[in-house]
């Protein structure tokens, strides 16, 4: 049997390094934040810790066979229905909530780790989880098409009707809009456009034309 400090120290482990990919998932305003992220990471922990120890009683009737790593296989299985319910159907071809998802299996696999006394695989393995997860972002949008001339900034007189831009902007019913938002603040108002696919010829034609027009005071792409 294990001591109860070392229980202890596995346990406040993993729920440490679920918290430290949870951050990174919070800062994004997910519904699976820190606390999912550590709750799960140490509740696989605790199973691996039952699972490895718990039956120890036990283990000496010739009766009996244990197999600690049929319980560690059904944390791997179970966790998919939590993975499932951070993933967001929008819409036909629209689907948020993967990388989530992923993170929560993997954060798992952390508190198997750490629950198993590995500690040295669960910490690289969480270091290379906040390096894929936000170390690796500003690569992925620097390559990836997807995330370029998407989402487009229309600041414009307060005194002018955003109706105008409004109506520009859906004269060609060819273009996909993810959304449209419009915000007054009393003294601008403010239009974000979000594009379901990164801006062609069309669309970039019609933010010349607004560009021209002297109620526009700034446009900008959000990268």
């Amino acid at each position: 049997m294990l001591s109860w400090e070392e229980i202890s120290l596995r346990l406040i482990l993993a729920a440490v390094f679920g918290a430290v990919i949870g951050v990174e998932r919070e800062r994004k305003d997910w519904a699976a934040g820190m606390r999912t992220h550590m709750m799960v990471c140490m509740g696989s922990a605790l199973i691996m810790l039952v699972s490895s120890f718990g039956f120890s009683d036990t283990a000496g009737n010739e009766y009996i066979e244990l197999d600690p790593s049929r319980v560690a296989a059904q944390i791997v299985s179970g966790i998919g229905f939590i993975g499932a319910g951070a993933i967001l159907f929008l819409k036909p071809a629209t689907v948020l909530g993967l990388t989530t998802a992923s993170g929560l299996w993997t954060v798992a696999g952390i508190g198997m780790a750490t629950g198993g006394g590995m500690y040295f695989a669960a910490s690289v393995t969480t270091v290379l989880s906040i390096i894929i997860l936000w170390g690796l972002q500003p690569l992925q949008r620097m390559f990836s098409g997807k995330f370029q001339n998407k989402t487009i900034t229309i600041v414009t007189k307060s005194n002018m009707n955003p109706k105008v831009v409004l109506d520009k902007l859906t004269e060609d019913s060819s273009i996909d809009y993810n959304s449209i938002a419009v915000t007054k603040t009393g003294k601008v108002n403010l239009i974000e456009v979000k594009l379901e696919k990164p801006a062609g010829k069309s669309f970039k034609d019609m933010i010349t034309v607004l560009q021209d027009n002297e109620s526009v005071k700034k446009i900008t792409w959000n990268k």
